[in-house]
């Protein structure tokens, strides 16, 4: 149809192009315009061909020459495209990962590189600390840290973006320099007008006469503090430092713990003499066919195991109104950290043997100590053991781990003179210390529970014959 009114109008008079141009222009007035389109480069090249083989169809015609040549050259018709800079594509973002269920946010503790730095896909970046673990935040692809858009200390969501990583080294952006660099100008020159009244100023201070100072007298001594007040030490002797997300997480926890439960404790005392010999008869035969040294842990878990399996109200827990009974033994190892205390849960302890029990403890305390353990590796637990003897301590109250209603406390191995036989012999004893939640659990239980734990660990012999 555009074809027969040129015709018509070429036939009447006038330049076949300037007719289009006309054409054009009536239909589209603003098409002059430069317009972007957030497309695909690949759209444009596309175009651009497309227009390059409809102008050499065009040419097959005679009476389109002059059409075709208007628009290459003068035609108002624009090409449409995206404007993109040179390392559009080049730049990925390192995002917070999914921190768990119970995990809306955390913050970000410390970047691992710097900006320029080169880094691998996955290789961590940057750590973000919540209320049970710490999470690395990996780099997305392989390349170069171009800029930080957060800082150390800010609260953090899943999502957010923290880094952005160049996939080259081109796309790295130094920083400016300084705008008070740019700023130093030469020495300005003052006008004759300021000149003249800078030199009376200093001429008016020269004239007026110094006066004498009067001697002064003795200067007073400093008065004397009272001895009933208090010498307080300086604050530049003070460092005030915030409390990380997990402190300040096990310290709600454990102040909850208190305030909750009705909280009491128990003791017995263990002769560590047979499980110790136990472990020095067979720990190189273990460790040779289980790839895992024998620890006394493994001993005071099946302990346990066997502890609330004849008295399961300490397996249990009150919600609401309700007390829930636990088909199953979950035991929960508090492990000490450098960044604060974590408790990694042994899943189905009733059904596991020592060497898996060893096996399983040795991977969950790496994991806690480097870091690495994962939300579900502590969530639940039934029941908690902590270890207070590995650090030297002899005797404590452990606090109870909610949602759970006991926790049992190891202590260290000391040599101390007892009555065997009618004798007095040295015997490497152990305290022991349960506390437990004493609205749900009567002393009755917690001492046979406890019992049983010393009968186990004096005697293991018990659990092959299960009395």
């Amino acid at each position: 149809m555009m074809l027969g009114i040129i015709r018509r109008k070429v036939s009447s008079g006038g330049s076949s192009a300037s007719i289009l141009g006309q054409s054009l222009q009536r239909v589209r007035p603003a098409v002059t315009a430069r317009r972007s389109y957030m497309t695909a480069g690949k759209e444009e090249v596309q175009l651009v061909q497309s227009r390059q083989v409809f102008g050499e169809k065009l040419r097959n015609f005679p009476l389109c020459r002059e059409v075709v040549t208007f628009l290459q050259t003068e035609s108002p018709i624009r090409t449409w495209s995206r404007s993109f800079s040179s390392d559009n594509g080049d730049l990925v973002d390192a995002v917070v990962p999914f921190m768990g269920e119970s995990i809306s946010d955390g913050t970000l503790a410390k970047f691992l590189k710097n900006p320029g730095d080169s880094v691998e896909i996955d290789e961590p970046i940057a750590q973000v600390e919540t209320d049970k673990v710490t999470i690395d935040v990996a780099s997305p692809e392989a390349g170069v840290i171009q800029k930080f858009v957060a800082k150390e200390g800010d609260t953090v969501e899943p999502g957010t973006k923290i880094a952005v990583i160049s996939k080259s080294s081109q796309g790295i952006t130094h920083a400016a320099p300084s705008e008070k660099t740019s700023d130093k100008a030469a020495p300005q020159t003052s006008p004759p007008a300021v000149k003249e009244i800078v030199k009376e100023q200093k001429t008016k201070v020269e004239t007026v006469p110094v006066k004498e100072k009067k001697p002064k007298g003795p200067s007073l001594p400093p008065p004397k503090h009272s001895a009933t007040e208090p010498q307080l030490p300086p604050k530049e002797r003070e460092r005030r430092v915030p409390m990380t997300r997990l402190r300040k997480r096990v310290a709600t926890r454990l102040k909850d713990s208190q305030n909750t439960f009705a909280l009491l404790t128990t003791f017995n005392e263990v002769d560590m003499t047979n499980l110790m010999k136990l472990r020095s008869d067979y720990k190189d035969a273990f460790a040779e066919k289980h790839g895992v040294k024998l620890g006394l842990m493994s001993g005071f878990v099946k302990a346990a195991v066997s502890g609330l399996q004849n008295q399961p109200i300490i397996n249990a827990v009150i919600d609401g109104d309700d007390i829930i009974y636990r088909d199953y033994v979950d035991i929960s190892i508090a492990v000490g950290t450098p960044k604060g205390l974590v408790v990694p849960v042994i899943r189905n302890a009733d059904k596991m043997n020592f060497a898996e029990i060893e096996k399983e403890i040795n991977t969950l305390a790496k994991k806690a100590n480097d870091g690495s353990i994962s939300i579900d590796e502590m969530a639940g637990g039934s029941f908690t053991i902590s270890n207070g003897g590995v650090y030297g301590s002899l005797l404590s109250t452990p606090i109870i781990n909610p949602p759970q209603s006991a926790i049992l406390g190891m202590h260290s191995i000391v040599s101390r003179p007892m009555v065997v036989g009618g004798s007095i012999v040295p015997r490497p004893m152990m305290y022991i210390a349960l506390t437990y939640d004493h609205r749900l659990i009567d002393g009755r239980e917690a001492v046979f529970f406890l019992r049983r734990i010393k009968d186990v660990v004096e005697d293991p012999r018990r659990l092959l014959l299960d009395i």
